[in-house]
């Protein structure tokens, strides 16, 4: 019998950290846990529970959030359509997924209860192993003994037209060059923040998928897989 390990997927925005982590996880017969996922669920509940669209992070009431957290209990559930997230019971995968959504949470993922209060979590559910998780700091802070680490990236004019793509396909009408400037706006906050930047662990694999079609990427990633669990 092979011995299951941990998985653990960092990199920036928009590098189709999610999609990866899902496909590797589906091949192991792995869990597969969306920590983003996480991060947006609580930026939602914050948004519901406070009285004006935050779009800078000193608008935040950062001792309201912390007070918010004991209200919130996030867990996943398997449906048809795939894995989805919910919030207090309620299913919130489409809310969660807004740019708004996104943008509120890489704020809110700066404060470090917030972060301290999903870390807990996340590590509790990696305890039995056979688990892909993917974030910004799973390599580096909530599991730094993983077995696999892997980095990704890509440019961010890539991400950004990846970004852009997603929102058309949602029915929205983006503006070119703002997503752009949330991309590297998001960068920003994600490298800079006091509380667990992100950062590549020194013993990450690293994949530029910039120019990589996703059936190259998953090729990739799975014989790193393999090789890894081999000398398990």
């Amino acid at each position: 019998m092979i011995n299951k390990i941990i998985v653990a997927i960092d990199g920036y925005s928009s590098c189709g950290k999610s999609t990866i982590a899902k496909a590797l996880a589906k091949h192991a017969g792995y869990t597969y846990v969306d920590t983003g996922a996480m991060y947006r669920a609580v930026a939602l509940y914050v948004q519901r529970n406070t009285n004006s669209a935050v779009e800078e992070l000193h608008d935040l009431n950062i001792s309201k959030v912390v007070d918010l957290l004991q209200d919130i209990h996030i867990s996943f559930v398997q449906t048809p359509a795939g894995q989805h997230v919910t919030l207090n019971g309620e299913d919130v995968e489409a809310s969660i997924r807004t740019l708004e959504i996104g943008n509120l949470a890489s704020k809110i993922s700066t404060i470090k209860e917030v972060r301290a209060f999903l870390v807990e979590q996340q590590q509790a559910m990696g305890v039995e192993k056979g688990i892909v998780m993917d974030g910004r700091d799973i390599g580096t802070v909530v599991f730094p003994q993983a077995e696999l680490k892997l980095f990704l990236t890509a440019s961010p004019e890539v991400r950004a037209e990846r970004r852009f793509k997603e929102l058309q396909a949602k029915g929205e009408n983006p503006i070119w060059d703002e997503v752009l400037a949330d991309v590297n706006d998001r960068d920003y906050r994600d490298t800079h923040r006091a509380e667990s930047p992100l950062r590549q662990a020194e013993d990450a694999v690293v994949v530029d998928n910039s120019h990589m079609t996703r059936e190259e990427q998953m090729e990739r990633i799975i014989d790193v897989f393999r090789k890894r669990c081999a000398t398990i």
